[in-house]
């Protein structure tokens, strides 16, 4: 049984792992490839509202630089003490936006772990397990898009114009919200727009009545 008298006699903690170049080359132009691939997989099936390209491009640089960390680690204890006591003091504050984002922090940080260990194949294997998850669970049976319809009317009369013409052109909508003020109504529709197809909306700032009609993005969930 070693004792920590034996470990500091032998020098343990001063040891260190063989170094190949040629190895890690490979793990680190592995942790590139993948890491451009997570790049593409995450463009392909994001659907927030909006895109971010820096994030999106961190994901690629996380791999190679988990990669590059994990090849230190290994080679020397020391180093790899020094090195967990320096990231536990780290805090990283920045929000993330869209759940399915911390899916692909994980998997970035993940790929670079696996390859900096030398596990190539799981690596791979993974990542195409991964991709064909998401590609299945995200994948948009319809070219249709959430968005939220804000109408600010003068009177009721208004009111049963416009939601004529929006029943009749979506046939299904959920009212959000309905505020009446002074006798004037604003309502509030979550609504399905299929191929970005916004014509409607001159039809109903057409309605004598209708004082404003704004159509946003919506970034939240519709069942149906």
């Amino acid at each position: 049984m070693t004792t920590f008298t034996d470990i500091l006699k032998n020098s343990f903690l001063e040891e260190t792992a063989d170094f190949s170049l040629a190895a890690a080359s490979v793990s680190l132009l592995s942790a590139l490839f993948i890491g451009l691939f997570i790049f593409f997989i995450y463009k392909k099936t994001y659907a927030g509202v909006m895109y971010s390209k820096p994030f999106n491009t961190s994901l690629v640089l996380l791999s190679v630089l988990t990669t590059f960390v994990i090849l230190a680690v290994t080679s020397n204890v020391v180093l790899s003490l020094g090195m967990v006591g320096a990231l536990s003091i780290v805090r990283f504050r920045t929000a993330i936006k869209e759940p399915l984002d911390l899916v692909f922090l994980f998997w970035s940080i993940s790929v670079g772990i696996i390859l900096g260990a030398g596990l190539y194949s799981l690596a791979f294997l993974g990542s195409a397990f991964i991709t064909v998850i998401l590609l299945v669970l995200t994948g948009k049976v319809d070219s249709s898009a959430p968005y939220i319809l804000m109408l600010q009317l003068e009177n009721e009369n208004a009111e049963l114009q416009a939601t004529e013409i929006i029943k009749n052109r979506f046939g299904k909508v959920i009212v959000k919200s309905k505020s009446i003020t002074d006798g004037q109504p604003e309502l509030i529709y979550e609504v399905k727009v299929k191929n970005n197809e916004t014509s409607f909306m001159n039809e109903l700032s057409a309605i004598e009545g209708v004082q404003n009609a704004t159509l946003v993005s919506y970034n939240g969930n519709q069942a149906g």
